[in-house]
């Protein structure tokens, strides 16, 4: 697998070695993406030309053949093959997966909880160790042995090393935060966050939006989603005026910005679609200028999950519009607050009291 390393320029380099083939390249950041694509298939070349076997299959060997059968698929398939090339260079591309053991385990996840999030002095989180982690190798140990017939003679008790993560917490974007929000916003970046806050979308399905995925005709949006499932966004007036005025601004992508400046390809004042890095980067100088506190991305979500289920009382509705599978998670997501079940026991009460007051006086 790559390991894709920022060298502080505008170029990625990567190294790889796959079944005793080697390749080397340079791409500027703009060229990612196709650099990647012939990766992979040189990667997949030579893995058909030398199959491997069950015997001995290295982590190496057992990370290709996930990434070919199963993760280059995901919608999060820039993040799985990082992770999986994270899990390489910790083990060691040669090392046979029948080998590891759950000491091995215990150690990669202790190792693993060291990091921070890029561009903080935050540690990681519980969970995001959990995901692109401990999950992802026992995702490769299954599949190893339901599907590669690998024999593992003692495999790790998996539910030993998955962290405790908090439960759900409770945030919801408040009056005044939303303005101070709104006045520090980056113009170009408007449309992006309007569309965030009225649809409930994730990170990713909002900078990735198409326009070939949008159907004024029926009033929806209609595209793939986490999971490979088909996710419909229903185009409703807002939506509607939030994405009409971005005709033409972009032939394929919904959301772009404007250059500030001319380097790596870009010309002043021209747009170009919105990326990760770029959102991602303009996020922390908003939040930042607004002073939020304990306010991620992802909790445009939380909020708007909260606001939906106080004004319709109704999970199947919150459910259906965060694209949810199970009930189950919307349940995590769309919380009850505080004031919520005050005001609900107070209706109660003072329900009760009417009715008392309506009995004695017909006694």
């Amino acid at each position: 697998m790559s390991v894709y390393k920022p060298q502080g320029s505008p170029f990625y380099h990567f190294d790889f070695q796959w079944k005793g083939a080697r390749f080397h390249g340079s791409t500027k950041r703009t060229d990612r993406r196709e650099a990647q694509a012939v990766e992979r298939a040189e990667k997949e070349r030579v893995r058909q030309a030398a199959p491997v076997t069950s015997v001995g299959m290295t982590l190496d060997d057992a990370a290709g053949r996930y990434w070919h059968e199963a993760g280059q698929h995901q919608t999060n398939a820039e993040n799985t093959e990082r992770d999986l090339a994270r899990l390489i260079e910790y083990f060691g591309a040669a090392r046979p997966i029948n080998t590891i053991t759950g000491d091995d385990v215990a150690k990669l996840v202790a190792w693993r909880r060291g990091h921070k999030v890029p561009h903080t002095d935050r540690l990681i989180a519980a969970g995001t160790v959990n995901c692109s982690t401990t999950k992802l190798l026992r995702r490769l140990f299954s599949r190893a042995r339901e599907v590669w017939g690998v024999r593992f003679d003692r495999e790790p008790v998996w539910r030993k090393h998955v962290l405790k993560e908090p439960s759900e917490r409770v945030r919801e974007l408040h009056e005044d935060e939303a303005e101070r929000l709104d006045a520090a916003m980056r113009d170009d970046y408007v449309p992006l966050f309007d569309f965030v806050r009225a649809t409930g979308q994730r990170k990713t399905e909002c900078f990735t939006l198409r326009w070939p995925e949008v159907h004024w005709e029926t009033r929806q949006i209609k595209r793939k989603g986490k999971g490979g499932r088909d996710i419909i966004v229903p185009i409703t007036p807002e939506v509607r005026e939030i994405l009409w005025p971005l005709r033409g601004h972009h032939p394929d992508r919904v959301f772009t910005y404007v250059a500030e400046c001319t380097r790596d390809g870009r010309v002043k004042g021209q747009r170009y679609p919105i990326t990760k890095n770029g959102l991602n980067a303009c996020w922390r100088r908003i939040r930042t200028a607004a002073g939020l506190t304990d306010f991620r991305f992802h909790d445009f979500r939380h909020d708007l999950a909260t606001k939906l289920l106080r004004d319709t009382g109704n999970l199947k509705t919150v459910m259906r519009a965060l694209n949810h599978a199970d009930i189950r998670t919307t349940v995590r997501y769309a919380h009850v607050q505080n004031e919520d079940v005050a005001m609900a026991l107070d209706r109660v009460q003072k329900s009760r009291k009417k009715s008392r007051s309506a009995n004695l006086k017909v006694s």
